[in-house]
């Protein structure tokens, strides 16, 4: 999200049956964020008054647009919960679990594209330099690995444990 006066900043990451762009439901304004693909996606688009409309209908989407948003409210909890009490070694760890969808129940992501530090950082909120400590760190232990794409293995939730 981005304002005149504000730096961007990475809020969310999106995966499969996720919604984007559902605040302008609540009457927010065209464009509020903006999502970036890291992967070939393919993305359906619903206009607002179809979205209304099958809201009130109460049918399949809609109780899946509802059941996402309840998921939200209580991830976004989370995630600032994690921000104000974990150090951004363990924010780092808990990114990198998410991307290789190992935060869930579900196949995870055997490589999921390597990002450039200086994203991870921002979706961290910590500089470039501690990622690439951190980086160095999770790979000399056998948590990640890159070899042209990033690996990371289910032994990362350790650091999330220790410290």
């Amino acid at each position: 999200m981005r304002s005149k006066h504000q730096p961007s900043a990475v809020t969310a990451i999106l995966g499969v049956h996720d919604f984007f762009g559902e605040l302008c439901l609540a009457g927010y304004p065209l464009r509020m964020s903006t999502a970036v693909a890291l992967t070939a996606s393919s993305i359906r688009t619903i206009k607002k008054e179809k979205m209304l409309h099958m809201l009130r209908k109460g049918n399949k989407a809609s109780n899946s647009l509802v059941a996402y948003l309840l998921s939200s409210v209580k991830n976004y909890r989370d995630h600032v919960a994690h921000l104000l009490t974990s150090s951004a070694e363990k924010r780092l760890a808990r990114v990198l679990l998410r991307l290789a969808h190992l935060d869930k129940n579900g196949p995870p992501v055997v490589e999921i594209p390597i990002l450039s530090h200086q994203v991870l950082a921002e979706m961290v909120g910590t500089t470039r330099p501690r990622v690439n400590l951190f980086m160095n760190r999770f790979r000399r232990n056998g948590f990640i690995s890159y070899d042209g794409g990033l690996e990371v293995r289910q032994s990362l939730r350790k650091v999330l444990r220790n410290r």
